[in-house]
C-alpha cells in the first residue's frame, strides 16, 4: 500500500489535492464541449513592460487566442494583456488543427500589485520528528548551511539574496557557543546586515504553562545577543501553537521586541472562526492592558495551513510550480474570505464568512522541505531571482521576519485594527496530558521565586543557577511534548514516542529537583546569615518563619527539628518571640526504626499569626512541660471546622456537601448542582486511540462520542482527627481510571482557608479519557481570574478567535456579589472549564446544563492523537484552596478588585507556603526585607546582581497605579529618587516593574 493511498484513504492532507483545489477555486470554466474543458484565471501578474496576465488551461493542448491581443499553444498558457484600469471584455478562441473548438467572452479586471516577503525559516519542534538531541543537532547544522548560502549569494540582486530567519533563538545561542570565532563573527556580521535574523523566543512555548517571571527570563537572551555580538532582536515568531497569553505583549516589549509573526496550526482541533476569528484582520496591533503593543501577523487559514503557506504554493519545489500557484493564491486572498475552501485539509468544520485580505503586502513563510524541522534551501531564493527578472509584480523579496513588519509599520500602522486581551491557546488542553510532570514544573515555578529571594537576603547572587532552573522549566513548557506517534517506542524519527517522553518528563523532574535544591540551600544560607547576626539566646533553637507572599498573613508553617539539635525525647514548646505567646503545635516524629534512610527528628507544625510579607517572625523552641498532645480522633460523621468554616463530607455520595462560612453566615456550596463539591468525574470517549490526528477529523455536535461518564464511589473516611493546629479528614474512594482516590480536607486554626488535596493512583490506558474535579459554588459567574502576566474576566477583552470552551489559568478564580467574595485556587492543574463540561472535539458542545458558579478543574486527559503523550499513569497530586470574605460596603468600587486581592491570597497559601528556617542564635524577632503600599501590587521575588538588589513587582490592577516600595537600607536606585529607604514606582495596568537599588 503506497503512502499516497494511505493518505487518501485516511483523509489526510494531500499536496496534490490542495493545489488542485486552489487551481479550481481560482479559475472559471468558459468552454465545455465534447469532454473538453477550458478554464480561465485573471491573475495579479504584471510584466516589466506594463502588461498583465490571463492564464488559460485546457484538458488537452490547444492554441488559445485572446483576439487581437495575444496567443499561445499548450494545455496551460499565460496570455498577456495591456494593463487595465477598468474591466475589459475580450474574446477567447480555442483552436485545434481543425479550427475553432470554442470561444468565450473573458473579462479582464484590474489586479493588485503585490509585494511578497518570503520568510525562510525552519520550524523548531524540539522532538516530534526525531528525539530531542537529534533535532537540536540538525538545527545547528542548518545554521552552518544558512551561513554558507548567505555568503554564496552576496552578489545576487538584493531582493533575491538568501536570507534566513532563526525562528527560535535557542539553536542560534547553542551554535554561537559551539563554532569557531571566524564563523561566529561572520554570522554576527550577517545578522547586523539583516541577512540573518535571530528572533526573540528561545523555542515555541505553551505560554499558558509559563509563570510571568519565567516568560520574562526566557527573553533575557535578546540583551545578551546585543551586548556580545552587536545585533538587535527586533521580532519574535510564535509557531504552531494557536494562541498566546496577554503577558507575552509586555514581555516582548520589555525585551525591545515590537513585532510578532504567528503561524497558528489549527490542526482541526480549533475553531477560531466560530468565535470571532473571522473578524480578526491581519496584520493587527495587539495591545496589553499596560498600553504596550506588538504588531502581529498571523498565517490565515481556518483548517491547518500554519507555517506551510509558502511550501504549498511551490516556493520550495520549483519556479514553474510557484509560477502556477503563487498568483492564484494571491488572487484567492484578494477575492475570498479564505484562500482554500472547507475541507481542503481534511479537517472538520465550515468556513465562516470573512472579508478578503485588504493589503497588497504579504508575509509568506517557507521551509526548505514539506516537513517540520526542515533545513534551509537555496530554492526559494533562486525562485525569487528568476521571478523578479520576469515579473514586475508580484515583487518577491527573500526577507527576514522584521523586513515585513518594518514595511507595514511605515505604511499602514494607523490603519491596523487594535485588539486587546488574551489570545487563548486552543492547544492548551494538551497540558493535561502530562499532569504529573506539569504539576512538578508548576511547583518549581513557585519554589524558584522563594529560593532566589532567600539567597538574595542571605547575600548570595544565585542568578545563574536560578536562570538555569527556569530554563529547564521552560523546556518542559516547550510545545512539542512527544513524538508524531507518541504511542510508539522506536529509537528514531516520529515513532520515538517513548524516548521523547522519557526525556521530556525527566526534564520536568530535574527542574523540580533543581528548584527544591535551590530552596533547600537558600533556606540554610538564610538561616546561617540570621544566626551570624544574632546573639546567643536561651532557646533550645529557633525558627525564622519566612513569608514569601507580599502581604502579612496567618498561616501554617511546617519545619523539621533534627534530633541532633533537640532530642526527640525532649518536650518542647514554641514561643512567638515577638509577643512571648506560646503557639500550639503538632509534632510528627521520624524514628530510626521507621525511617532509617531519612534524617531523624520531628516535623513541627504550627500556625504563626501575622507574619509580615517578604519578612520573617522568629519562633523560639523552648523546653516544654510535656510532649505535644497526640491527635484527637474525631467521629466519622465527616464534619470538621475552625473559626471560619464548617465543612461536611457526604460519605454516601462521595463529595463535600457543605462549606459554611461562619463570618458571612452563608453556604458556599451549590447543593443543587449536577456534580458535588470536589467530586471526581471520569469521562471516556468513543474515539479510537493510536490514530494520528484523529481528533482533527472528528466532529462532535452532541454527546454521541461521550462513551462513558463515571464518578468516584465507595467513599470511606480513613482519618478524622484534630491536632493542635486544626482538623483534617482523609477520604478514600474508588473510581474508573484509577486504582484509588485519596482526598485530604484540612482546616487550620486561625487560617481563613480550606485546603484540599487529591491524590490519584492513575491507571494507564490508551483509551481517550479525561478527569475532572467539580467545584460548584453557590455564586454567580466568576468575576475575575489570573492569567500569565495579566488578569482575565467576563468583561475583559480577548483577541477574537480565542478558545472559549476551556480556560488555562495561572492559579486563581474569584466570584463576587454585594455581600461575599469567594476565591478558588489551584496549584498543579491549570485547565478549567466554567459552568459545564464540554466535549473535547470541535466545536466542543457542552454535556451538562450551564451552572454559572461551577468550576470544573480539568485535571488530566489524553485526548490528543499526536505530539502529547498517549497515556499517563502513576500517583498524581492536585492541590486546591478555597477562601471567602464578607464584603464591606464601599470597600471595592472597581469590579473585580476584591476578587483579585482574595484570589491572590487564596493562591498564596498554595504557591507561597511559609518557610521555617532553623537558626541557632537569636536575631531580631522580626524583619521585613521589602514592602509595597498598594493592595493590587505584588512583590514576586527579590534578586541580586553584584552589589545591586532587584525587587520585581506585578500589578493586578486594571488601571495604572503608583506604589511606594521600601527596602530597608536602600541608598540609591536606578532612575528613581530614594526618600527614607523608599522609592515611588508607577506600574501600568496589569504591568510589571523592577526596582534596582543598592542597599547598605
Amino acid at each position: 500500500m503506497t503512502s499516497r493511498l494511505l493518505q487518501r484513504s485516511l483523509g489526510s492532507p494531500d499536496y496534490d489535492g490542495i493545489r488542485q483545489a486552489l487551481r479550481d477555486d481560482t479559475s472559471t470554466p468558459v468552454i465545455s464541449v465534447r469532454g473538453l474543458e477550458v478554464r480561465v484565471s485573471v491573475l495579479p501578474l504584471f510584466t516589466h513592460d506594463g502588461r498583465q496576465a490571463v492564464r488559460v488551461s485546457s484538458t488537452e493542448p490547444l492554441t488559445h487566442v485572446l483576439v487581437g491581443v495575444d496567443s499561445a499553444s499548450g494545455s496551460d498558457v499565460t496570455l498577456l494583456v495591456p494593463e487595465v484600469q477598468a474591466p475589459r471584455v475580450l474574446t477567447l478562441e480555442c483552436r485545434d488543427d481543425a479550427g475553432v473548438v470554442g470561444s468565450a467572452q473573458v473579462t479582464v479586471t484590474p489586479q493588485r500589485k503585490w509585494s511578497v516577503f518570503v520568510v525562510h525559516h525552519s520550524h523548531l519542534d524540539i522532538g516530534y520528528t526525531d528525539p530531542q538531541g537529534t533535532v537540536l543537532r540538525h538545527h545547528l547544522d542548518y545554521l552552518d548551511a544558512a551561513l554558507r548560502l548567505a555568503e554564496e549569494t552576496e552578489s545576487w540582486p538584493d531582493d533575491a539574496k538568501f536570507r534566513w530567519t532563526v525562528e527560535s533563538s535557542m539553536p542560534a545561542l547553542k551554535w554561537l557557543d559551539a563554532r569557531p570565532a571566524d564563523m561566529v563573527e561572520s554570522f554576527a556580521q550577517k545578522a547586523r546586515e539583516g541577512v540573518i535574523e535571530v528572533t526573540a523566543l528561545p523555542f515555541q512555548l505553551h505560554t499558558e504553562a509559563c509563570s510571568t517571571e519565567e516568560l520574562y527570563r526566557q527573553l533575557r537572551f535578546t540583551g545578551q545577543l546585543k551586548e556580545r555580538y552587536g545585533f538587535a532582536t527586533k521580532s519574535a515568531m510564535h509557531t504552531d501553537v494557536p494562541g498566546a497569553v496577554v503577558g507575552l505583549v509586555d514581555a516582548l516589549n520589555a525585551a525591545g521586541v515590537r513585532y510578532l509573526a504567528a503561524a497558528h496550526n489549527w490542526a482541526g482541533r480549533s475553531v477560531p472562526y466560530l468565535h470571532g476569528g473571522d473578524k480578526l484582520t491581519r496584520p493587527f496591533r495587539w495591545r496589553a492592558p499596560s498600553g504596550n503593543e506588538v504588531i502581529v501577523w498571523f498565517t490565515d487559514t481556518p483548517h491547518g495551513m500554519a507555517y506551510m503557506e509558502g511550501n504549498t504554493v511551490g516556493l520550495t519545489d520549483s519556479y514553474e510550480l510557484a509560477d502556477d500557484l503563487l498568483p492564484r493564491y494571491l488572487s484567492a486572498l484578494a477575492t475570498r474570505g479564505y484562500p482554500y475552501g472547507p475541507g481542503t485539509f481534511g479537517w472538520q468544520g465550515p468556513d465562516a464568512p470573512k472579508e478578503p485580505y485588504e493589503l497588497d503586502v504579504l508575509h509568506l513563510r517557507v521551509q526548505g522541505a514539506h516537513a517540520d524541522n526542515a533545513g534551509p534551501s537555496i530554492v526559494p531564493a533562486t525562485i525569487a531571482r528568476r521571478w523578479n527578472e520576469k515579473w514586475a509584480y508580484p515583487r518577491l523579496r527573500s526577507a527576514v521576519n522584521s523586513d515585513f513588519f518594518e514595511h507595514v509599520e511605515e505604511r499602514y500602522h494607523d490603519r491596523l485594527a487594535v485588539h486587546e486581551g488574551d489570545w487563548t491557546d486552543w492547544w492548551a488542553d494538551g497540558l493535561g496530558s502530562g499532569a504529573r510532570p506539569l504539576g512538578y514544573v508548576r511547583r518549581a515555578q513557585s519554589a524558584l521565586r522563594v529560593a532566589e529571594t532567600l539567597h538574595t537576603i542571605a547575600g548570595v547572587d544565585a542568578t545563574e543557577k536560578i536562570d538555569a532552573a527556569y530554563d529547564k522549566v521552560a523546556l518542559f513548557n516547550e510545545h512539542t511534548w512527544g513524538a508524531a506517534n507518541p504511542w510508539e517506542d522506536a529509537e528514531e524519527a516520529g515513532d520515538s514516542g517513548g524516548l521523547q517522553w522519557t526525556r521530556k518528563s525527566s526534564g520536568a523532574y530535574d527542574a523540580q529537583d533543581d528548584a527544591a535544591d535551590l530552596l533547600h540551600a537558600a533556606t540554610r544560607r538564610f538561616a546561617a546569615a540570621l544566626s551570624e547576626a544574632g546573639t546567643e539566646g536561651g532557646a533550645l533553637a529557633s525558627f525564622a518563619v519566612f513569608n514569601p507572599g507580599t502581604w502579612a498573613r496567618t498561616d501554617v508553617v511546617r519545619a523539621f527539628l533534627p534530633r541532633d539539635v533537640v532530642g526527640i525525647d525532649v518536650p518542647i514548646a514554641l514561643v512567638d518571640a515577638r509577643t512571648g505567646e506560646t503557639l500550639a503545635h503538632h509534632e510528627e516524629f521520624v524514628h530510626p526504626e521507621d525511617w532509617p534512610t531519612r534524617p531523624i527528628g520531628r516535623h513541627v507544625q504550627a500556625v504563626v499569626p501575622d507574619v509580615p510579607g517578604f519578612g520573617y517572625a522568629r519562633v523560639d523552641v523552648v523546653p516544654g512541660e510535656t510532649q505535644a498532645p497526640e491527635p484527637v480522633e474525631l467521629d466519622l460523621s465527616g464534619a470538621i471546622e475552625n473559626e471560619f468554616y464548617r465543612v461536611a463530607y457526604d460519605v454516601r455520595e462521595g463529595y463535600i456537601s457543605s462549606i459554611f462560612d461562619k463570618r458571612a453566615g452563608r453556604e458556599l456550596v451549590n447543593g443543587d448542582a449536577a456534580a458535588g463539591f470536589g467530586q471526581y468525574v471520569y469521562d471516556q470517549y468513543a474515539t479510537a486511540p493510536h490514530f494520528n490526528h484523529l481528533s482533527g477529523h472528528v466532529g462532535a455536535h452532541d454527546r454521541t462520542l461521550l462513551g462513558d461518564r463515571a464518578i468516584g464511589k465507595g467513599a470511606t473516611i480513613t482519618k478524622a482527627q484534630r491536632t493542635a493546629v486544626g482538623e483534617k479528614l482523609v477520604v478514600e474512594l474508588h473510581g474508573k481510571g484509577v486504582d484509588w482516590i485519596r482526598t485530604t480536607i484540612e482546616l487550620h486554626r486561625g487560617v481563613p482557608r480550606l485546603d484540599l488535596t487529591y491524590q490519584l493512583a492513575k491507571q494507564g490506558t490508551p483509551a481517550k479519557e479525561a478527569v475532572f474535579l467539580a467545584f460548584p459554588f453557590a455564586a454567580g459567574p466568576p468575576s475575575v481570574w489570573e492569567l500569565t502576566g495579566g488578569v482575565g474576566g467576563p468583561a475583559v477583552p480577548r483577541v477574537p478567535g480565542s478558545a472559549e470552551y476551556m480556560l488555562p489559568i495561572r492559579h486563581w478564580i474569584a466570584f463576587e456579589d454585594p455581600e461575599l467574595t469567594v476565591a478558588w485556587a489551584t496549584l498543579e492543574a491549570p485547565l478549567v472549564q466554567l459552568g459545564t463540561i464540554h466535549m473535547p472535539y470541535a466545536p466542543f458542545p457542552p454535556t451538562l446544563d450551564q451552572e454559572d458558579g461551577t468550576v470544573y478543574s480539568w485535571a488530566l486527559n489524553n485526548i490528543w492523537d499526536t505530539n502529547f503523550p498517549a497515556q499517563q499513569q502513576g500517583e498524581t497530586t492536585f492541590r486546591y484552596a478555597v477562601t471567602s470574605t464578607p464584603n464591606v460596603a464601599g470597600s471595592a468600587t472597581v469590579v473585580g478588585a476584591q476578587g483579585r486581592r482574595l484570589g491572590a491570597a487564596a493562591a498564596s497559601g498554595l504557591t507561597e507556603p511559609f518557610v521555617g528556617a532553623l537558626i541557632t542564635d537569636s536575631p531580631d524577632v522580626t524583619e521585613t526585607y521589602a514592602s509595597v503600599d498598594h493592595p493590587d501590587v505584588l512583590i514576586t521575588s527579590i534578586g541580586r546582581s553584584g552589589d545591586e538588589r532587584v525587587v520585581r513587582l506585578q500589578s493586578l490592577a486594571s488601571e495604572p497605579v503608583e506604589v511606594s516600595v521600601r527596602l530597608p537600607g536602600l541608598r540609591a536606585a536606578r532612575g528613581l529618587d530614594v526618600v527614607d529607604e523608599t522609592v515611588k514606582v508607577r506600574l501600568p495596568a496589569c504591568g510589571v516593574a523592577a526596582v534596582w537599588g543598592t542597599c547598605s
